[in-house]
């Protein structure tokens, strides 16, 4: 049995502090905060209800074996549900359409309506594109511990391209709305298409293929389910408990200094942001992270317009609209993401982009950039793409320091739901079992 410290109680802390426990070790959390979750959490006023960080999920596997791997299966603890549509796009030519996903001929129906015949064809085409490359992705990066000296030929050459999203979606598509629906996501998450490989690509064709999955009640839900988790595992929480560095004795980290004192361990996993302890910092220095967008939060009643869950409003700026909060009878509660040059209020921009809810707004929480780096003590977008150097650049599960893990979303293999919980798969195989 080993004693394991591990920093930071986000998504990423917490499902490898609850698989480590799980076998065998004896595991203590620390966390700044007073709540465990990090962004993955709720924001309550007046009766309304929503979603800190993601709304929904891809990949619903990995929470799966996230729950199985560490205790009683997730049916038993949550319900995950089904999303459709996929979300809906809306250009600045007036055009629409909702994606649905997991069936080809409906996808190629709503996009040949939606923006004209022959669209679909090419959209699906541009997908399928993509199905060697997440096998490759899957077996040889997502699913076990990554090392460019032991990495495969085809992996290999996949992952040091040159080609960028923005430049595949240039060569995919004459159509400048299908570019748009090829980039846009990056764009939400905060990276420019320029500097992102074009592999981050499969992300649409993961989208299409394992769909949208959501809690009832808010993916917050899913927090709370992990924090009671690290009760049943009997993992010792320490909130409120600021992190001032790994201790390293001999290259061998040995301990976690905190400003209470310092606990001794025999592993330490990092699930912060690296840059935030001088023991890693220096390995991280050429890394920047992702800045979260401007988020407004809005409690609305009477006359709303009617949306599915997630409506992106592409222009710039670029705004997403998230109608999934929870709010009193007869109210709605949604979340506005904005990315660009916001020169004017979001609620204003929403009404140009004709989703007019001025009349209807009854509450607004407004959280610039810089609020939520600062709550959240970093970005849960993760590392910003700087180019293909940048996933050298990145912390990997494995440190240069002996005994010393990295999790979370600034860590390989990357930010969101999917790829946090399968960093800590990565990390809980590294360590073993007790």
């Amino acid at each position: 049995m080993a004693r394991v410290c591990v920093i930071g109680a986000g998504l990423g802390g917490m499902a490898s502090a609850a698989r480590l426990a799980r076998l065998g070790h004896d595991v203590v959390v620390v966390e700044r905060l007073e709540h465990l979750g990090g962004a993955l959490g709720f924001l309550e006023r007046d009766g309304y209800r929503w979603d800190t960080g993601p709304a929904w999920t891809t990949l619903p596997a990995v929470i799966r074996d996230l729950f199985r791997k560490s205790g009683r299966p997730l049916d038993q603890e949550l319900e995950l549900v089904p999303v459709q549509p996929l979300r809906e796009h809306r250009f600045e030519d007036g055009q629409a359409v909702q994606l649905p996903w997991g069936n080809r001929s409906a996808l190629r129906a709503a996009l040949d309506e939606g923006l004209g015949a022959g669209r679909g064809d090419q959209w699906i085409g541009y997908l399928d594109r993509f199905a060697h490359q997440w096998e490759l992705l899957r077996t040889g990066y997502l699913e076990h511990l990554y090392s460019p000296a032991l990495v495969g030929k085809d992996l290999g050459r996949l992952l040091a391209t040159r080609n960028t999203l923005h430049r595949a979606a240039l060569r995919a598509f004459k159509d400048e709305r299908l570019r748009a629906l090829a980039t846009s996501q990056a764009t939400v998450d905060g990276h420019d298409p320029r500097n992102v490989p074009s592999w981050l690509g499969v992300s649409a064709y993961v989208e299409q293929k394992f769909g949208a999955w959501t809690v009832p009640g808010g993916m917050g839900t899913l927090a709370t389910a992990l924090t009671a988790r690290l009760r049943e595992r009997e993992v010792e929480v320490q909130s409120g408990t600021t992190v001032m560095d790994v201790v390293v004795e001999e290259g061998r980290a040995v301990g976690v200094a905190t400003a209470h004192g310092v606990l001794d361990a025999d592993v330490v996993v990092c699930a912060v942001d690296p840059r935030r302890l001088p023991a890693l910092a220096g390995h991280v220095r050429r890394t920047m992270p992702a800045i979260p967008p401007v988020v407004c939060h809005l409690g609305l009643r009477g006359e709303v317009p009617d949306l599915p869950h997630e409506v992106v409003l592409h222009g710039d700026p670029l705004l997403v609209v998230r109608t999934g909060g929870r709010a009193p009878e007869g109210g709605k509660a949604w979340t506005v993401l904005g990315r660009g040059r916001l020169a004017e209020d979001v609620v204003t921009a929403l009404a140009r982009r004709k989703v007019d809810v001025r009349d209807s707004l009854e509450v607004r929480v407004d959280r610039s950039p810089r609020e939520l780096v600062e709550a959240w003590g970093g970005s849960p977008y993760g590392v910003l793409w700087q180019g293909r150097a940048t996933l050298s650049q990145r912390m990997g599960t494995a440190t240069p320091i002996e005994g010393l893990y990295c999790a979370g979303s600034h860590a390989t293999p990357g930010a969101g739901v999917p790829f946090v919980g399968l960093g800590a798969a990565l990390v809980a195989e590294s360590v073993g079992k007790a």
